[in-house]
């Protein structure tokens, strides 16, 4: 058995889980979201607690299970608690505005950025130093794509720590020339 594939996932009150025709279906207080699940893989809904079966031992259904069992409980997570990212903006004259559906970012370039926001994405800007973009949504697959395609637009740069990054990340600061 799979040592993450084998473990229950527990449903907190207002969540449902479904699987018809390999399709997981979540349904919770935040939203709906579903997943396309390979063949050979089974769901069974017990006592308040969701379990990932396998058809076989091959070694494409032991992966399978593993990951149908993972992706199952990020969906129920989003659908109860909700994932956010937070970027932080550090730069002098870096910006970002939220204008409708679209981000627009100054970071130092001769031009704007404008990206897209995704659906089911809310985007926030909170000024201040560091100025910090809060990306929220129940999936979280885009929200981790959302945040990482932003962080590429201005990676931390490693002289002046410059750029857009991670809440938390720590960005070693190297030397740079000295005249000597």
């Amino acid at each position: 058995m799979s040592r993450i594939g084998k473990l229950p996932i527990e449903l907190p009150a207002g969540v449902t889980v479904t699987l018809s025709e390999q399709v997981v279906g979540v349904k919770g207080p935040k939203g709906e979201l579903v997943q396309h699940v390979p063949a050979g893989v089974t769901l069974t809904v017990e006592d308040g607690k969701a379990h990932i079966g396998r058809a076989s031992d091959s070694k494409q259904d032991r992966a399978n299970h593993g990951l149908v069992r993972s992706l199952t409980a990020n969906m129920v997570e989003g659908v109860s608690k909700g994932y956010e990212r937070v970027l932080e903006v550090y730069g002098i004259g870096y910006k970002a505005d939220v204008n409708g559906s679209t981000l627009t970012l100054g970071l130092g370039f001769s031009h704007t950025i404008e990206f897209p926001i995704p659906k089911g994405i809310a985007v926030e800007v909170q000024t201040g130093q560091p100025m910090k973009i809060l990306l929220k949504g129940i999936d979280k697959q885009v929200v981790g794509q959302a945040a990482a395609t932003i962080r590429g637009y201005r990676p931390p740069d490693s002289y002046k720590g410059k750029g857009v990054r991670y809440q938390g990340e720590y960005v070693r600061i190297k030397a740079g020339k000295s005249a000597t």
